[in-house]
This record gives C-alpha cells, sequence and structure tokens, in this order.
C-alpha cells in the first residue's frame, strides 16, 4: 500500500509513530505538509501537486491535520478524496468534530449522553439561557479551541455573565456547560479504531485546575473501559463519521457522557500509559478498509 500522512512536521511523535508502524507493516509512506499541496479543481479532474510535483499513486491518507489549519488542511484531504484516495477519516468528519456545537448537537440527536449544553447570541438573552443550564459552575469552552485552551470554569453566576460578555465582545463563538462535580477533574479516553476501543487512560486535573488534558499539566495512567463506556465512544466516533478518534468521556452518576471527539487524537500519551501499540493498529486497519474496499471494487466491476 502506498501511504500518505497529511502533518505539518514529520518530527512530532504520532506522525513519527505512524511512519515506523507503516514501515514495519512494509508499506511506501510520505509525510506530505498539507500547507505544500496545492489543487487543480476541474469538471474533467482533479489533480494534486506537492513542491512542484504531481501527486500521484496513492492508495490511502491519514490526515494529522491541526486545528491551525482546519480549513485548508480539510480541503487537501477532500481532493485527495475526489481523486479516489482512501482515508479513515473523511474531511466532512474531521469539520464536524472540529466544531463542538455541531458535534454535540449531532450526538444528542443519537441519544448519546452528554453534559447539559447551552448557546446563544444575543447579550439580551444571556440571563434566559443560563437559567436553561441551571446554577453554577458553569464550563465555557470556545467553539474550536482543542487541548484544554480556551475552556474556563466559572463558580458564580456573576463571573458566567462577565465571562460570557467578554467572549461575545470578542466575536467567540462558545458553548456553556455544566460541570460534572463528581468526576473530581478526571475524564476517560478512549481510543477508538473502527468498531473497537483498543486502548483507554484516564487523564486526572493537576492540583488547582479541572482540565484533565496532558498539554495542561494533566497526568495519564492506563485505564480499563468498561462495556457501556466503550459502547458509548464507538458510536460517538460513528456518529461522527471517524474511523479513527480519541474519545473523551466523563464518569457521571448517570453514566459516560462525551466531553469531546478528537479527529486527530494523539498518540504519545495513549501508548505511553496503555502499552499499546497504537499506531501499529492504526496502520493496520487503514490496511485492511482499503483492500476490502479495493475488492469490493472489483467485484463490482466484474459484475458490471
Amino acid at each position: 500500500m502506498k501511504l500518505a500522512i497529511l502533518s505539518r512536521n514529520a518530527k512530532l511523535y504520532s506522525t513519527r509513530r505512524l511512519a515506523e508502524a507503516a514501515r514495519e507493516q512494509n508499506h511506501s509512506l510520505r509525510v506530505l505538509d498539507p500547507l505544500r499541496c496545492y489543487m487543480r479543481i476541474a469538471s474533467d479532474g482533479f489533480q494534486m501537486h506537492y513542491k512542484g510535483k504531481t501527486m500521484a499513486g496513492y492508495h490511502a491518507v491519514i490526515p494529522r491535520i491541526g486545528a491551525s489549519v482546519t480549513r485548508y488542511g480539510s480541503a487537501v484531504l477532500r481532493q485527495l478524496e475526489l481523486m479516489d484516495v482512501y482515508t479513515p477519516n473523511p474531511s466532512d468528519a474531521i469539520l464536524r468534530a472540529r466544531d463542538k456545537l455541531r458535534s454535540h448537537q449531532m450526538l444528542a440527536a443519537q441519544g448519546i449522553g452528554l453534559p447539559v449544553t447551552v448557546f446563544g447570541d444575543n447579550p439580551d438573552d444571556t440571563t434566559d439561557l443560563l437559567s436553561m443550564l441551571g446554577p453554577p459552575p458553569h464550563v465555557i469552552k470556545l467553539n474550536e479551541g482543542t487541548q484544554g485552551a480556551g475552556v474556563m470554569l466559572t463558580e458564580k453566576l456573576s463571573a458566567s455573565r462577565s465571562v460570557i460578555e467578554a467572549l461575545r465582545g470578542l466575536y467567540a463563538q462558545f458553548v456553556v456547560q455544566e460541570f460534572i462535580e463528581e468526576a473530581k477533574g478526571a475524564d476517560l479516553r478512549c481510543f477508538v479504531i473502527g468498531n473497537r476501543v483498543v486502548a483507554a487512560m484516564k487523564r486526572v486535573a493537576p492540583r488547582g485546575d479541572f482540565r484533565s488534558n496532558l498539554h495542561r499539566g494533566g497526568k495519564a495512567r492506563g485505564a480499563k473501559a468498561t462495556v457501556a463506556e466503550q459502547e458509548v465512544a464507538i458510536r460517538a466516533a460513528r456518529v461522527l463519521g471517524l474511523g479513527v478518534a480519541g474519545v473523551d468521556l466523563i464518569r457521571a452518576k448517570r453514566g459516560p457522557l462525551v466531553l469531546e471527539v478528537n479527529a486527530s487524537p494523539g498518540l504519545e500519551g495513549i501508548e505511553d500509559a496503555s502499552g499499546v501499540d497504537v499506531a501499529g493498529e492504526i496502520i493496520a486497519y487503514v490496511n485492511e478498509r482499503y483492500r476490502r474496499r479495493a475488492a469490493k471494487r472489483a467485484v463490482a466491476s466484474r459484475r458490471g
């Protein structure tokens, strides 16, 4: 299989591990900076060039598109899809996952548990909006924040109003959620590949913080997700259309609640905590899905 990884930096742990795993499984691989990919779009076909040379012959692509380049990176990925390159995480699925409001609406519509979330635009509606949510503490999240950035905890109603007013003054998009106190600053990252949770880790927030993200100083250790937690994680990834995803759950009294579905989950923390070769699992899954798709097309072609 001729494989591409879309990544701004080939030296990043996740990109490097995927490249190592691909070569260990005897696949041809190249890491491509999505910002150096450029495309021709026409009714007579689609073309992609990379650093002055034609990109062709790739069987599959694994997107590792950072939040800062979501728009252009997803356009590059969409072009590759139109050129019949298989990807486990399609461009539209990545866009759905990156938009917290949209993803929460989609998950809730399928009956998947998540913290109660409110969203509004007009300052005149703030008081009623917060009454729909309930008493503080409240968690306020920027709509497209990552790695815990842009996530704030307000413990008083006046503080919630002040933060909301400030964010609206900056024309920021955000959601407000209930705070799940019984979780005690911990969450569960389930790494979903296809129809399986291949690894899980429990992340605990550092003293004085409520965010358990490893980039914010959180600590991680390997964990065993319950059957219910695995089912929720797999369903959440499927609803958004992701074949590979990091699904963050919080353990609440009413059951597992989805905090976020990450379309480009990091591998370092989960591999260190769980001891699982997650990179190898991803490459094996991509190869299997690509070959299954090719076999189906060969059968359809013979019948046609």
